[in-house]
């Protein structure tokens, strides 16, 4: 009994007297179990991996919302292989958006605090507010619907485009974008998510549904979102692909565009980079009757003269006017805004005009000596950069008859 009364005394005497590095061990270990078990309770989701999001509730968890990692967020929006892709490859090769070369309504939200509504946009219903998410700034719609609208000075004109990126909306529900006051017309153009993970867009109303799907997922990252209008001939792409094509659509023209989107606070959508713009002549027109044109249509990565595939409608048009006239011989001129050093902003805009002039050698074999680039820089802007569109009309490449 005493020996059995010594252990025990032992064994007590070796709790009182642990060392503190037991203990914390011990308490470690208590507080590792509980997060363990907070864990099972809570489910980090990216902010638009409806899949992600769906499973959590499902299993009775709470989700939370966390950005995506950087190696999916390097993609960027609308990239769809484009980081791997030159212009004229892959679906490039039936490509056919082409921008406007006015700038109307040019938006991306970096002049904006984060946490208010964008001040030139005009806020309708619902919850939305500015939002930092992968490197960039983004308007997060919470509630659906989120409506908001973009308020021109002028009636829209019979030739425009509008870009955008936007990421999956809430249960494959449509983001409808409205051109006239609601009732008004008997067209509207929406984007979704399919639920298979692919993007549908297209124009609706009246009878008519002209829309299709992209031929892969689109992901959870946002998507860029176009469409092109000449009148009643309105064209509608997801990416690199036209989903709608379609000659006798009535979406009329007003000084309005408003926007419902289906938005929801454990899967909000975002959206960024809004770029509006008229016109769109052919080249060779506007070549003949002023010797020079400028065009938005040609793109490069960002801080690179590297060719987006974006660009490829552009060069096309470009390569056939000088095979179509052989006489014809141009100076590229590469322009950019005024951010950033002057000295370097002239090079880059030299080395991404000497880009499309050795893109025009090697794809449409034009005679190297009918080109000339010149990389202008800031020197000549087109207009005032005191304003997101002055600053994106000065972000051009020209073509000056020589």
């Amino acid at each position: 009994m005493t020996a059995v009364r010594l252990s025990a005394g032992a064994l007590l005497l070796a709790f009182a007297v642990a060392p503190a590095a037991d203990a914390q061990t011990l308490g470690g270990f208590i507080k590792d179990r509980a997060k363990d078990r907070l864990k099972q309770k809570i489910a980090e989701c990216i902010a638009t991996d409806l899949s992600c999001i769906r499973k959590a509730k499902e299993a009775g968890q709470e989700v939370k919302i966390k950005d995506a990692p950087p190696e999916a967020s390097a993609a960027g929006a609308g990239a769809s292989g484009a980081a791997t892709m030159k212009p004229g490859e892959g679906a490039w090769v039936n490509y056919d958006f082409k921008p406007g070369d006015q700038p109307l309504f040019v938006e991306d939200f970096r002049a904006e605090d984060v946490g208010n509504f964008p001040r030139r946009l005009e806020f309708i219903d619902g919850n939305m507010e500015v939002a930092e998410w992968n490197g960039g700034r983004y308007l997060r719609v919470s509630t659906w619907p989120g409506k908001f609208a973009i308020v021109l000075p002028d009636v829209l004109p019979e030739r425009f485009t509008l870009e955008f990126d936007i990421t999956p909306g809430y249960s494959s529900n449509w983001t409808v974008l409205r051109f006239a006051d609601y009732g008004s017309v008997p067209h509207d153009i929406r984007f979704r998510t399919h639920d298979g993970g692919k993007g549908n867009a297209g124009i609706f109303g009246d009878g008519m549904r002209a829309n299709g799907m992209t031929p892969e997922q689109v992901g959870t990252l946002p998507h860029r979102a176009r469409i092109m209008a000449d009148g009643r001939y309105v064209k509608v792409y997801i990416n690199e692909t036209r989903v709608a094509n379609v000659p006798n659509a009535d979406i009329g023209r007003s000084n309005t565009i408003s926007f419902e989107v289906p938005g929801h606070n454990s899967a909000p959508v975002m959206i960024a980079n809004i770029s509006l713009m008229a016109g769109g002549r052919k080249l060779y027109d506007a070549l003949t009757e002023s010797g020079r044109v400028a065009t938005q249509g040609i793109y490069f990565d960002t801080g690179s003269d590297r060719l987006r595939p974006e660009s490829t409608p552009t060069l096309k048009e470009i390569g056939a006017m000088l095979n179509e006239h052989a006489d014809l011989a141009l100076t590229i001129e590469g322009h950019t805004d005024n951010v950033g050093n002057a000295e370097a902003n002239r090079e880059l805009a030299e080395r991404r005009a000497a880009a499309v002039k050795a893109f025009l050698v090697s794809t449409y074999s034009v005679d190297e000596g009918r080109l000339q680039a010149v990389g202008v820089g800031d020197a000549k802007p087109a207009a005032p950069n005191t304003t997101p569109e002055g600053r994106q009309q000065n972000r051009r490449v020209e073509l000056v008859r020589r």
